[in-house]
């Protein structure tokens, strides 16, 4: 079995053939987690010198694959977050945007659609109409992209209440990996955008979502009875509920 230096030796091999850099413009490397120098943070420190502390773990490597698939969008999340921290410090409450940077890095999913009405029905809480009713679309209209890494390592023993953060884009499901760079882009244009328009605020910048709800992600869920589980699929918060 390889070790931790052997595996950052092939993610550094792996980066410098993507040709991959930091928001600054610096080739990526992947270190040792005790490299990183005392007192800095762990974001400024890859936004400044281009190099990704790396423990001997699934959820750092799970890191470092989104780094590898996604590197326009980690690039952007990073120079969101050391930003805030240039200006702000390292304070114990991260604050609105930090806090949105880092659920996403941690937790999210990607929900690709261009149907404003499944779009809808995920923020509004209408899970009986995203999950049951409109089951045949998923794949075909609507689709989920993991993307924080956290969640990944938590995807591999699954439970039922496991909940994403689901960043929305109006982007048509993909059908081949060669659409993913496309993707990457279009998402970090997205975070771009939100953060100019000062979008980015917390868990409020997300709609949640039970990933254990998607149709397929397990046999459970083909009864519809799954979802009346409301300790999971929960009813929402009045101010995000849809005017009926």
């Amino acid at each position: 079995m390889r070790g931790g230096a052997d595996l950052r030796a092939i993610l550094d091999e792996l980066a410098a053939g993507r040709d991959l850099r930091n928001a600054r413009g610096q080739p990526l490397r992947f270190i040792a987690q005790d490299a990183l120098p005392d007192g800095v943070a762990y974001e400024a420190h890859i936004f400044a010198a281009g190099v990704v502390p790396t423990r001997d773990n699934l959820h750092d490597f799970f890191n470092a694959l989104v780094w590898l698939l996604f590197p326009h969008t980690k690039r952007q999340l990073n120079r969101i977050q050391a930003e805030v921290i240039d200006r702000e410090g390292v304070r114990a409450g991260r604050g609105g945007v930090r806090d949105a940077a880092t659920l996403f890095d941690e937790n999210a999913v990607l929900f690709l659609s261009a149907d404003r009405g499944l779009a809808s029905a995920l923020t509004g809480f209408a899970w009986q109409q995203l999950f049951v009713n409109a089951r045949a679309a998923w794949g075909r209209d609507c689709a989920i992209v993991p993307f924080g890494h956290a969640l990944l390592e938590k995807l591999v023993r699954p439970y039922k209440s496991v909940t994403a953060h689901a960043w929305t884009l109006p982007f048509a499901p993909y059908a081949q990996q060669a659409a993913l760079p496309e993707l990457d882009e279009r998402l970090a244009a997205s975070l771009l955008a939100a953060a100019e328009r000062d979008a980015l605020k917390g868990g409020r910048s997300f709609a949640p979502l039970p990933v254990m709800g998607i149709p397929g992600w397990c046999a459970e869920n083909a009864d519809a009875g799954f979802y009346a589980d409301t300790t999971v699929f929960r009813l929402g918060r009045r101010r995000d509920l849809p005017p009926g």
